[in-house]
């Protein structure tokens, strides 16, 4: 159990699983750039100790992999996950009392603590130029910070008890805000803060806010867990941490006594700036939109504060890794939520909120000869209306019935609805509806659609192995056909120019795939760019199919028709096009990839990292 961030450090390295750079680094892409040669490397935990312009040091990479996640907690995993077991099947300790004896324990444990006094002895004042202002792709908008715990209470319960602690991201330079005194607040659609912030606009009053960064790296799990109803952010960094979380009130704002850096400020009624572009994690830019802007009260350090941040980009990153921890901690939550639901998985190599598979069960009516989804698409309903799962574009789900199934064997689990789903019957859209915000698919910021594919019953076709035919002479204007995975084929066609254009080049491909003959062991046709890219790996389709296609505008069908408001097809054909806009896609400074070899040389800080 760790006190603070530099005692995990500490220990991460005692154990070779942490590495000192030495070197001066430039915070202007090189640290970014080097945390991702080293994530990509299986490499381990960087403490960089000479950070330009600042004179703190900064930790990337902690939760690189699982395994190192899960030694980092090694003293309190177990414990934290019988709690929320307990919170989440409350007559739990009715069917087995002694496995939960300690449990209550930890919880009482682990309440908050409130501390006597102000501002703990070993803060000091700084300022926002003060930090490593790390700026992570070329076209960022300036300096953010990643691993933020941003504090916000509801205006009209007050109170440790009733707070939010969440993971938004911060922008501390750039733009228009002004330097030490203004910072820009991201948050997405379905986030706690939001809720306070409603009620504050409402009350006419400005929202105060505490952003912590570092402290106990339970803490900046805590800031990113789905918890169940009735476990505190707080509670729960202090079940992980082992040690109950210490803050007290400065000026009116609450303080955490165990992070490295505290910033104080509020954000008033009506007041936004423009915030962004940032490198997110669905692999391309968030772009530049209005957002909160926090006028900044205060900023506190301790003497020997470590900054902690990460880098998102196109999965998997060091994020892949915290999703698979979190995972594991609230193992089967799901099913207590949604009774029926066996598993969810939010498909990493989509981006996660793009794209959702699921288990579920189909015990409507098992007299019936005909077997179709039924209770699967209540499921489906209710899995769309669940928290941040409402934000998918794309849910693939099923059930168990003579063969085990497992969402998170992708393929194994696609092939299996591939040879089931009737494709004039099981395909059901919901449209101008929320997705994502930082998913640009869509009709705008927040806006898009989305459908469900449900499959149940026996295996009605076999999946091509091949490229069929067909697709050899199919259109001069569609070329490059390349298998994907059983029963999906990627074509390339004619770069995308609007959507007036797109349907009438979806109809010469439709039309010309009707006259060929039927189609039946291919359900799936993706119409893209480059037809080699995606068909590489089944990551990189799912990257670029289900983060480039807004459903009810880019998915078409061969002998597609509506059926009273049904649409139905014989093939699926969706249109993964790169589209003018889509946000761009991150690229790394070729440059600064050149300039970063020097800290992996022979004799260098990072030349054992291959």
């Amino acid at each position: 159990m760790y006190m603070n961030l530099e005692e995990c450090i500490i220990d991460l390295e005692k154990n070779g699983q942490l590495i000192r750079v030495k070197e001066e680094v430039d915070p202007h892409l090189e640290m970014a750039a080097i945390h991702l040669k080293v994530f990509e490397a299986d490499g381990p935990a960087l403490l960089f100790e000479n950070v330009k312009g600042s004179k703190y040091k900064a930790v990337s990479n902690l939760f690189g992999t699982v395994e190192r996640s899960k030694f980092i907690f090694r003293k309190t995993l177990e414990a934290t996950q019988s709690v929320i077991a307990l919170r989440n099947d409350p007559m739990s300790p009715l069917k087995n009392p002694f496995k939960h004896i300690g449990s209550g324990l930890a919880a009482t444990k682990a309440l908050p603590l409130k501390k006597k006094g102000s501002l703990p002895t070993d803060f000091q004042e700084i300022q926002i130029s003060d930090l490593p202002l790390i700026h992570h792709w070329p076209d960022d908008g300036g300096a953010f910070v990643t691993l933020p715990q941003v504090y916000s209470e509801d205006p009209e319960k007050p109170g440790i008890m009733n707070a939010n602690l969440g993971m938004y991201r911060i922008q501390l330079s750039g733009n228009e805000y002004e330097m030490n005194k203004e910072i820009g607040l991201h948050y997405q659609i379905h986030r706690g803060i939001g809720v306070h912030q409603e009620k504050a606009n409402r009350l006419g009053i400005p929202l105060k806010l505490s952003i912590f960064i570092g402290g106990p790296p339970a803490h900046t799990l805590g800031a990113v867990m789905p918890l169940p109803e009735g476990l505190s952010e707080m509670t729960f960094a202090g079940l992980l941490a082992g040690r109950r979380f210490r803050y007290s009130y400065v000026d009116g704002y609450c303080i955490s006594h165990d992070a490295d850096f505290v910033i104080t400020g509020e954000i008033h009624p009506g007041e936004t700036k423009p915030e962004g572009p940032f490198g997110d994690h669905l692999g391309y830019y968030s772009l530049t939109h209005p957002f909160p802007v926090m006028r900044v009260h205060k900023v506190y350090a301790k003497s020997n504060s470590i900054w902690p941040f990460t880098v998102v980009g196109r999965p998997p990153q060091e994020d892949t890794a915290f999703g698979d921890l979190i995972h594991e901690l609230t193992g089967d939550a799901i099913k207590q939520d949604i009774p029926g639901v066996q598993e969810v998985h939010a498909v990493d190599a989509a981006g996660v909120h793009p794209l959702l598979f699921a288990i579920g069960s189909e015990r409507y009516t098992p007299y019936q000869k005909v077997k179709q989804p039924t209770e699967l698409l209540t499921l489906a309903n209710r899995i769309l209306g669940t928290g941040q799962l409402s934000l998918a574009k794309y849910l693939f789900i099923t059930a168990e019935e003579k063969q085990p199934l497992a969402t998170r064997r992708e393929e194994e689990f696609l092939t299996y609805i591939l040879e089931r789903i009737n494709l004039r019957r099981d395909i059901h859209f919901q449209t101008n509806t929320t997705i994502d915000t930082l998913d640009y698919s869509g009709t705008g910021l927040n806006s898009g659609s989305k459908v469900v594919f449900a499959a149940y019953g026996d295996k009605i076709r076999d999946l091509c192995s091949d490229v069929p035919d067909l697709f050899r002479e199919l259109h001069q204007d569609y070329n490059n056909p390349d298998l994907v995975m059983p029963g999906i084929i990627a074509i390339e066609g004619p770069e995308f120019a609007s959507y007036s254009q797109a349907q009438e080049d979806l109809n010469v491909l439709c039309d010309a795939i009707k006259q060929k003959g039927p189609l039946t062991s291919c359900p799936f046709i993706i119409l893209c760019d480059d037809s080699q890219f995606l068909s590489e790996s089944i990551h990189n389709f799912l990257w670029t199919t289900f983060t480039r296609s807004n459903p009810s505008h880019d998915i078409y069908g061969v002998n597609s028709l509506y059926e009273y408001k049904h649409w139905a097809c014989d093939n699926v054909i969706i249109d993964a096009r790169t589209k003018p806009h889509h946000a761009p896609p991150l690229v790394p400074d070729v440059n600064v990839e050149r300039d970063i070899e020097r800290f992996f040389v022979k004799g260098a800080s990072l030349g054992q990292v291959k």
